[in-house]
């Protein structure tokens, strides 16, 4: 993946601002017309990088779909440590065979090119369901809660007391207890 903040030059909590002012001034300084024939043709490879990668950062959701992208892969490489050496490896073990390196690879092209697509936005709502609890265990009613909803009712009631003295509300209040169907329903319940 691209480290878009690198090739801008800025830091990754950098705000709008700062990128939009490193994005002209990058451009000043790889512009094409500024070289010769020879530096030329780097100068674009340069500035169609800066130019992807402002892009990306300029626009809020792009820039948030990137770091959670950046995120999952800095979190999917490992360091190890030996003898002082820090020696970075995918997860993906070699042992699997050249299949999996060959799906692994597709799979990595695949995420780079989903930035700012709508499989990107797939595979972003995919993480966010992955992490969510599998079940959602039953917890009992403890005495907070019952209390609650006691208040509720007792609110609820009082609410209720007052529109049916308030003279504009009252003839509402009639309509809605003595001719809704549902409440005659459950008056004839209990008489």
């Amino acid at each position: 993946m691209k480290d878009y903040y690198g090739i801008l030059e800025v830091n990754e909590k950098a705000s709008q601002e700062i990128i939009e002012k490193a994005y002209k001034t990058l451009v000043k300084k790889y512009h094409p017309d500024l070289y010769s024939s020879v530096q030329k043709r780097d100068a674009e490879k340069k500035l169609k990088d800066i130019n992807e990668a402002y892009n990306i950062l300029s626009d809020s959701f792009l820039r948030s779909q990137y770091d959670l992208e950046l995120q999952r892969e800095r979190n999917n490489v490992k360091t190890n440590t030996y003898n002082g050496n820090v020696q970075n490896y995918q997860k993906n073990d070699s042992r699997k065979g050249a299949k999996n390196k060959k799906q692994s690879k597709t799979e990595n092209v695949r995420k780079k090119s989903n930035v700012g697509t709508i499989f990107g936005i797939v595979d972003l709502i995919k993480e966010i369901w992955s992490n969510t609890p599998k079940r959602i265990e039953k917890r009992k009613m403890n005495q907070t809660d019952w209390l609650a909803i006691g208040l509720t009712i007792i609110v609820l009631l009082i609410i209720g007391v007052i529109l049916w003295f308030i003279p504009f509300t009252n003839g509402w209040m009639r309509q809605l207890l003595f001719e809704n169907p549902i409440f005659n329903f459950i008056g004839s319940l209990f008489s």
